[in-house]
């Protein structure tokens, strides 16, 4: 009986270390690859709050010929050193607003001009956290598209921020008026036209709590943005 207790110990612990190094062995390999499919799925995100992307396109191609990231402070200036892939935005959410690392994609025209400044937000629905990004048009007001995500609302109900249907309805909104930050806001309940109010969208039925994760997150991340996008708001306009 000892041997054979002896033996399934054995067994089992050589088990245990083989299959151990072949997941280990496993997870190094494949690490290089998981990586570049993360960041492209990140670079896959930020064009979609700018623009409609088809089958097939090369996101990578359009990315580095378009698209310039770099890192700012909450006072709007640019961190040398810092590159935004670096900057993981769901620690910099548990700082202090004026302490935390802020990535922004600035989309190019073929003339080199900005057409479009995306900004990563981060925040908390109803279950868990929620995330994504916010493009503005070139007057660092209008918004161009959304692109939102998360981790565990409820299916059908506020996991629909993740719909192009929900998504579409902050095209357009602004987030300052008359030169102060307003952000846009999710209403209650679902069905309302608020096609003459440039700072609501309509809500989602029986998600409220989630809608107002959303307005929390926008409100928090456009806060951090704002010097960002008043000193480029005003440099445009003395350009013009």
């Amino acid at each position: 009986m000892r041997q054979s207790n002896i033996y399934i110990i054995l067994y089992s612990a050589a088990i245990t270390v083989v299959c151990g190094g072949l997941l280990a062995f496993a997870s190094t390999s494949l690490k290089d690859k998981q990586d570049a499919n993360i960041a492209l799925e990140q670079k896959k995100n930020i064009l979609s709050s700018v623009l409609t992307l088809n089958e097939g396109e090369n996101i990578d191609e359009i990315y580095a010929k378009q698209v310039k990231g770099f890192v700012i402070d909450y006072d709007g200036n640019v961190k040398e050193g810092k590159k935004p892939e670096e900057v993981i935005i769901a620690v910099e959410y548990k700082k202090s607003p004026k302490d935390r690392l802020l990535p922004i994609y600035e989309f190019r025209n073929d003339s080199g001009k900005v057409a479009y400044a995306v900004m990563p937000v981060y925040g908390y629905g109803l279950w868990n956290n929620i995330w994504g990004y916010i493009a503005v048009k070139s007057d660092f007001n209008t918004v161009q598209g959304v692109k939102f995500q998360h981790a565990g609302e409820t299916p059908g109900l506020g996991a629909r921020i993740e719909s192009e249907e929900v998504q579409e309805r902050f095209k357009g909104k602004s987030i300052f008026d008359n030169g102060s930050l307003t952000s846009i806001v999710m209403q209650k309940g679902e069905g309302h036209d608020y096609a003459k109010d440039i700072h609501k969208v309509d809500g989602m039925s029986g998600a409220t709590l989630t809608a107002k994760g959303v307005n929390n997150m926008l409100k928090d991340y456009l806060a951090c943005y704002e010097k960002y996008l008043k000193k480029n708001a005003g440099a445009k306009q003395q350009s013009s």
